[in-house]
């Protein structure tokens, strides 16, 4: 007599299948959550610092040192009267002599911005160390120099120079002529600097000693932070003695020589007009609240 056949039980390897999705399920998580855990151990990729000045399509880039030196050959040149075509020949000499940085080295006893030499009655070593002094020296020279708003950068430049390598200054044209425009505030929102967060906050001081360097007395408005550390301060500038017949260019120049410098003065945001450039932000946006007066310049740090 046949044995009767025992049926087999549907679904049988379907608690097996389960548990082995449950495994793979659990595997993923605990690989997910791995990998979570180590994207916030990671520390996070250091910012690369850097300002440009865009012009004609092109962005023209600087370290935050040679910004803030940029900053100075412009601001000395405007006090003076001198027009944007100085501060190209500036920038340019300074840029093929230095690098645009302050050295205290160079050929034979050359040293400072412009490589100026102790020996040929530029001054001391103490004197040329002092950027205000080298540039105001390079200037005194340039002005000498009949008809040189008209000449080509590198020959106004060796006027005052003397180089050995006559037509070096040429290769640095195109660079200094975007910072100069950038700087006189003739190309608005066309010069930003992306730095890093200010990791100490020194409050208002640094602002107002750097304006009183490059720009002399500059009427300035500040306002402090009335509340916890960390709140924001303000110092409000005027450009309209800068250049009466053209404020709001002035103002543009004004307000782009604060963002050159704000690695230095420790500034988190500077606004013109309705516009607003910060640290967090690195470009030119609207502020979305209503335009600054005309020729008023906001910088704004914390602490």
């Amino acid at each position: 007599m046949a044995r009767p056949r025992r049926r087999r039980r549907r679904g049988g390897c379907l608690p097996a299948l389960g548990v082995a999705v449950l495994a793979v399920l659990v595997v993923g998580l605990g690989v997910a959550g791995v990998v979570a855990l180590l994207d916030r151990a990671r520390p996070e990729r250091p910012v690369a610092e850097r300002c440009v000045a865009h012009l004609d399509g092109t962005d023209w880039s600087l370290s935050p040192d040679q910004a803030q030196n940029a900053a100075l050959v412009s601001s000395l040149a405007v006090r003076r009267g001198l027009p944007a075509r100085a501060v190209t020949i500036g920038l340019a000499t300074a840029l093929q002599e230095s690098r645009l940085e302050n050295i205290d080295y160079g050929d034979r006893d050359s040293i400072g911005l412009f490589q100026q030499r102790p020996s040929q009655g530029w001054g001391t070593v103490e004197q040329i160390m002092d950027p205000v002094y080298s540039t105001t020296k390079f200037y005194d020279g340039l002005e000498k120099v009949a008809g040189y708003q008209d000449m080509p950068v590198t020959q106004a430049a060796q006027a005052v120079q003397r180089s050995g390598f006559p037509d070096a200054y040429a290769q640095h044209e195109a660079r200094s002529r975007a910072w100069a425009s950038a700087l006189t505030g003739f190309s608005p929102a066309a010069l930003r600097c992306t730095l890093r967060p200010v990791e100490t906050p020194t409050g208002t001081g640094p602002v107002t000693d750097r304006v009183a360097r490059d720009w002399g007395d500059l009427p300035a408005v500040v306002t402090l932070a009335d509340g916890p550390e960390g709140t924001a301060s303000t110092v409000d500038l005027d450009a309209t003695s800068i250049a009466p017949q053209d404020v709001p260019r002035a103002a543009w120049g004004l307000a782009q020589w604060a963002v050159a410098v704000a690695r230095d003065t420790g500034a988190d945001a500077v606004t013109v007009a309705d516009q607003r450039w910060s640290r967090e932000d690195p470009t030119w946006r609207p502020t979305g609240a209503p335009a600054l007066p005309t020729g008023q310049v906001r910088v704004t740090v914390t602490g």
